[in-house]
């Protein structure tokens, strides 16, 4: 059996870092993922590459006006205010796709347009599993309004990554009666196990950058089970392709090496491996980062040539 080769991104612009970063001290980042999204079409193109876009749904609206008219009815009730978009961020936005940091659909149809990619959801809101206040039916109604705004644009919704790898098994049942039969999981070591923001400690993110360099957690490579008797499949996280960093760009050989090993190993057990990021962690030193993209994806294409290693979308893998 030939392994396979994931790609997934989290596309999310500022709905993803709002509670975090600005457009003041981020906008350059999320300015520039209409570009990056262009350049990236324009190399998986290039090299053969199948990618999941994960889409946040509210990047799918035309206007505000019609972002409301998707909004639940039920909102999260997040103890911590700052992660709700509703809690008065959405009344700050612009009115129309001229806003570049909240509104995505002409890409998102660019995207469509290439029928070799997926577009997944990463739910409605940049919706957050597993923090406090939120509840079952607030999930729920998010990805009801994640699918139905997808639908306005003819696109199915088949699979999903939750916003900071947030997943919660107690939403399995959600998932699968909306039609959504895949979720991309984390990597099986204690400091990869999904948290939420004030259980992620300071010793797991420090313990996942050494890992971007030194093989400290594994190959994170596995099979994929028939979809028989699996009404929700996971496809867990290999590597996340961590952006350029010039204070550690000393390193740079050891984070590509890092990936390309791991990589043939997949290909050479006939196991699957999974790369995934966002965009806009390209948005600043977008050459050296679509750089390091396309060395990843050279040696992709040599594992193709040689152990017939194939790149495929999260719902490949699925009988739909």
């Amino acid at each position: 059996m030939n392994g396979n080769f994931i790609v997934s991104l989290d596309y999310e612009l500022m709905w993803g870092v709002r509670d975090k970063k600005t457009i003041s001290n981020y906008g350059e980042n999320i300015n520039n993922v209409s570009e990056i999204i262009h350049e990236l079409l324009i190399l998986f193109n290039k090299y053969n590459i199948n990618a999941t876009f994960s889409t946040v749904g509210f990047l799918f609206a035309k206007n505000k006006e019609e972002l409301i008219n998707y909004i639940p009815k039920q909102l999260p009730k997040y103890k911590n205010d700052n992660l709700s978009p509703y809690k008065g961020y959405i009344d700050k936005i612009g009115d129309d796709s001229s806003d570049s940091y909240h509104y995505a659909l002409k890409d998102i149809l660019k995207i469509k347009d290439c029928e070799n990619h997926e577009i997944s959801t990463h739910t409605f809101s940049h919706y957050y599993c597993l923090e406090e206040g939120q509840e079952y039916k607030d999930f729920k109604e998010d990805i009801n309004s994640a699918i139905k705004i997808a639908e306005k644009e003819g696109i199915k919704i088949n699979t999903i990554i939750f916003p900071r790898n947030q997943y919660n098994s107690k939403y399995d049942k959600i998932l699968i009666e909306v039609g959504i039969k895949a979720y991309r999981g984390n990597e099986n070591i204690w400091f990869y196990k999904e948290k939420n923001g004030e259980k992620d400690s300071m010793l797991r993110r420090m313990m996942r950058l050494i890992d971007t360099y030194i093989n400290i957690s594994g190959h994170n490579c596995y099979n994929i089970q028939s979809n028989d008797n699996n009404l929700l499949i996971n496809l867990p996280s290999s590597r996340f392709l961590r952006p350029y960093n010039p204070k550690l760009k000393f390193l740079e050989t050891f984070r590509l090496r890092r990936i390309k090993k791991s990589m043939t190993y997949a290909a050479k057990k006939g196991l699957v491996y999974h790369l995934w990021w966002h965009p806009h962690n390209f948005g600043s030193y977008k050459e050296l980062n679509f750089q390091m993209l396309e060395n990843i994806l050279k040696h992709y294409k040599k594992l193709n040539e040689n152990y017939d290693f194939q790149s495929s979308t999260m719902s490949s893998f699925l009988k739909v």
